[in-house]
């Protein structure tokens, strides 16, 4: 089989669980979830397979996972940890190829030009656990978009691989809400057509569909096919910004839920700022409504930092400021600018 291109998606499996079993085996093997306090109307970051069987989600109130599963045990993220964790993993995964890493428990690696790409991905997919204990799941495919519905088409520990040519078909039989880029709203709208199916929406009537989607119509078609041709993106040279945003599975106006998850992306930011040795002079929040309605707001620091909590300080700030309380998000950003290298961390100022 040629392999003309070749991309590898890992995906860490429950990451942030696993490296709490890391320092805590005992708890191996039962109702696991990281978060929030349920009594401080935390939300579940990641959950146990354990207590995924029970109805466990991540994005939920914790006090509704702990109806769900009594007596589940709930830890905090060790955030400090998980950082380290990450960096062990990428560095085992860099020496497969070019390596774009999407957040600290997913990445991509171009293996494109490799003599067996199949066979590079099973190594991966068994090597990563072996040296860091933690396990992962891999898809390998022709395209970033169906190389991450790959990996996660078999979790946990999973390994699918979609021949050239092949993309298509492997789609089909799939909900649209699997395809990169099509929310629960877009999904409402497809299903209004009768589409629920990739290949239902890779078999759709053009016209039909740029009528309701417009210009969007053609890449809806194309990503339904599996068609993609992004890169693999490696880091080159100092970055300009360094963002992590979400998009919500159905749209969200909780407070608490939406605070822990600019406590994750805050620590995404700062850690990959960490890893670049780049200190942010900026900080910006993305905000999306549930009308796709889209802006940003950011403010200067007075001195740089790389400091997660400071980050996390500012850009709650931020969402405060521009969130009427209770409105529905659909999608929530934070991001880092006006880096800059080695100039030391952060006074915990800014203006």
């Amino acid at each position: 089989m040629h392999w003309s291109r070749a991309i590898l998606h890992v995906d860490m499996d429950a990451f942030y669980v696993n490296v709490h079993l890391l320092d805590h085996p005992a708890d191996g093997g039962r109702p696991l979830a990281v978060g929030g306090r349920p009594d401080e109307r935390g939300v579940v970051t990641s959950a146990s397979y354990e207590a995924r069987a029970l109805g466990v989600r991540s994005a939920m109130p914790m006090a509704q996972a702990l109806r769900l599963a009594p007596g589940m045990l709930v830890v905090p993220p060790d955030w400090s940890r998980i950082r380290e964790c990450s960096r062990a993993v990428m560095a085992v995964l860099e020496q497969y190829g070019p390596l774009e890493q999407m957040s600290v428990d997913e990445a991509y690696i171009d293996l494109s030009g490799a003599a067996d790409p199949p066979a590079l991905a099973a190594e991966a997919r068994d090597r990563v656990p072996a040296e860091t204990k933690m396990p992962a799941s891999v898809g390998l495919a022709t395209s970033k978009l169906v190389a991450k519905v790959a990996s996660d088409f078999n979790k946990p520990r999973g390994l699918t691989v979609v021949l050239p040519g092949e993309e298509a078909a492997f789609l089909a039989p799939q909900s649209v809400r699997a395809i990169w880029g099509i929310g629960p709203r877009t999904a409402e709208r497809l299903a209004a057509l009768g589409i629920a199916t990739c290949g239902q929406l890779a078999a759709a009537d053009a016209d039909r569909l740029r009528a309701a989607f417009g210009r969007e119509a053609d890449n809806l078609l194309r990503r339904a096919r599996g068609e993609d041709d992004r890169p693999v993106t490696p880091d080159r040279g100092p970055a300009k910004s360094i963002s992590q945003e979400w998009t919500f599975n159905r749209d969200v106006g909780d407070a608490a839920v939406l605070r822990d998850y600019l406590e994750k992306m805050s620590a995404e930011v700062a850690e990959q700022l960490q890893k670049n040795n780049l200190i942010a002079h900026t900080v910006r929040v993305k905000f999306r409504w549930s009308d796709f309605t889209t802006f940003t707001r950011q403010r200067s620091l007075e001195v740089g930092t790389d400091d997660a909590a400071t980050i996390l300080r500012v850009a709650e700030l931020l969402w405060r400021e521009n969130w009427p309380q209770g409105r529905p998000m659909r999608l929530l950003g934070v991001g880092a600018t006006g880096l800059v290298e080695g100039e030391g961390r952060q006074l915990g100022l800014f203006g």
